[in-house]
């Protein structure tokens, strides 16, 4: 092959990538267009819960308002781009791939969708109420007056939210990797102390600075690693017996006695 074919498989293959990139960035700004228009409704459901009744929301500032709409906005521009991004991942590696290593990442696209909104869910509905609950009652036994503002509740609520639903992907990367043959579970328990210490690391990042909220964020990314370890397990096994019947077939072929 000339330099002059690899320079334009080069240029194509860039030109692809450049593609493929303004797809998720045309559904991103779809998404956020769908946002702000169920920007209001949503806003009205987050403050109706039971968790949101005991405060009374101020604007601080004038952009306040308008911020919160944006919030709620990208977060529902997440969850449709997601998985049209990971779609988008497919099509542009797939053709590097091997026939069963393509079926196997597009079987695992609907997933990304449905992870990351059980982990929306399960942010917004076990881990946001709880440490939410605990600081307020901190701020009581203080004798402190609560006197919250929108900005200030709504970027507490999505700084834990949406990491979460994020690092709920992660038992579909492991398994998707193991599919793959790149990790097995034997490696995954001995990566154990190096990943456990990258997913307290995570948590003490992306929450904001209390105990409670490093705690109850990483308990559930710690369950999720052990959960990803046996999903990769399961994974593991089949391909074993796979690779066990296929030499059976081979040995049968070349001894039919």
């Amino acid at each position: 092959m000339s330099d002059k074919q690899v320079e334009m498989s080069i240029v194509e293959h860039l030109g692809e990538l450049r593609r493929r990139i303004i797809y998720i960035l045309a559904v991103l700004l779809l998404g956020l267009v769908i946002g702000l228009v169920c920007a209001n409704p949503i806003y009205k459901y987050l403050i109706s819960v039971d968790s949101a009744k005991d405060f009374q929301l101020h604007a601080f500032a004038f952009w306040d308002g308008i911020g919160m709409y944006m919030k709620i906005a990208m977060v529902v521009a997440l969850v449709l781009t997601i998985p049209f991004t990971a779609y988008q991942v497919w099509a542009f590696v797939s053709p590097g791939l091997r026939e069963i290593e393509r079926k196997a990442a597009l079987r695992y696209v609907p997933y990304v969708f449905i992870l990351f909104l059980l982990g929306i869910a399960f942010g917004y509905y076990v881990v946001f109420p709880m440490a939410l609950g605990f600081t307020t009652t901190i701020t009581k036994n203080m004798g402190l007056t609560e006197t919250y503002g929108i900005s200030q509740y709504f970027n507490f609520m999505f700084t834990l939210v949406v990491p979460i639903a994020l690092l709920f992907e992660l038992p579909l990367i492991v398994m998707f990797l193991t599919k793959l043959r790149i990790l097995n579970p034997r490696r995954l328990r001995k990566m154990r102390k190096v990943s456990y210490f990258a997913l307290v690391f995570i948590a003490v990042v992306i929450t904001p600075p209390d105990f409670i909220s490093d705690f109850l964020v990483t308990i559930p990314l710690l369950l999720l690693y052990e959960f990803s370890v046996y999903l990769s397990s399961v994974v593991y096994r089949k391909q074993l017996a796979a690779d066990e019947a296929i030499e059976a077939r081979y040995k049968q072929a070349e001894d039919p006695e």
